[in-house]
């Protein structure tokens, strides 16, 4: 923790980033995100297992990029996410300094996007034993009994958008359920709105969600919101080959047309 801290001071005082966003206590065991302007500040930083946001949904915050180039404490899902928002031409190299962390807490060189590129290729994001445990379980339901899962899943929210607000990769600045004119999503929190909500949103994720997890924790109702978006990315990848926040020039499987693609699914 000691070194990330002394990296914090070091960038802010030689002015190679004017603010530094990390993690610093929050109520109870929690873990917040904090921003470090001075290097007197630095202390505030902490780095232990309460310290699991994504970080990178702050970086297209107008509030945020105001303050200057950040430098972002990164561990290996933040990184995905640059990696995925470079690839999307949200975030530019030479704008962004990454204070890698490994799985282990050790502060790591990473320079350039390929340097981060490369580590990432070497740790892939993995469920936990419980999570591969649920989603299997979800899968070998038929087809109405999974339905019927999801249908009961979704009749819990109360669409407040946490998971919206908590994902790095939901960046548009005028999001479809805000637009009235015409109304594309019901206000109210009922079965076919929670319904359109959650698909319209997996579907725009698919092949971009980077598996941080932060929608379903910033959840109040609970929803295991990505287990669904996992469950897309490996039929991306099974299908496509396309994996989420592995490259700074990758493609968007579903926003790329090559001839040697399946069409199996044309019935």
């Amino acid at each position: 923790m000691e070194e990330l801290r002394k990296k914090a001071r070091e960038a802010l005082a030689s002015g190679a980033a004017q603010v530094v966003l990390g993690y610093g206590k929050g109520s109870g065991k929690k873990a917040r995100a904090v921003f470090i302007r001075k290097p007197d500040q630095a202390d505030k930083l902490i780095l232990d297992d309460s310290c699991v946001q994504n970080l990178a949904v702050y970086l297209k915050k107008p509030e945020v990029r105001a303050l200057g180039k950040p430098a972002i404490v990164s561990r290996l899902p933040t990184m995905r996410a640059l990696l995925q928002l470079a690839s999307e031409n949200q975030v530019a190299e030479k704008d962004l300094l990454v204070l890698g962390v490994s799985h282990d807490g050790k502060l790591l060189d990473l320079p350039e996007f390929k340097a981060m590129e490369d580590y990432v290729a070497t740790a892939p994001l993995e469920l936990t034993a419980e999570e591969r445990a649920e989603l299997d379980k979800i899968q070998k339901l038929s087809l109405d009994e999974r339905w019927r899962y999801w249908q009961e899943q979704f009749a819990k929210c109360v669409k407040c958008y946490a998971c919206r607000a908590a994902c790095p990769l939901c960046y548009c600045a005028n999001c479809l359920a805000e637009c009235n004119q015409p109304q594309w999503l019901p206000v109210p929190s009922h079965q076919r709105g929670n319904l359109e909500w959650h698909i319209i949103r997996a579907m725009h994720l698919a092949g971009r969600c980077v598996s941080c997890g932060d929608c379903s924790r910033a959840c109040p109702a609970g929803i295991p919101l990505h287990l669904l978006n996992r469950k897309l990315a490996e039929e991306l990848f099974r299908n496509f080959k396309s994996r989420a926040g592995m490259s700074a020039k990758g493609e968007y499987a579903l926003g790329v047309f090559k001839p040697e693609d399946k069409e199996n699914f044309i019935k």
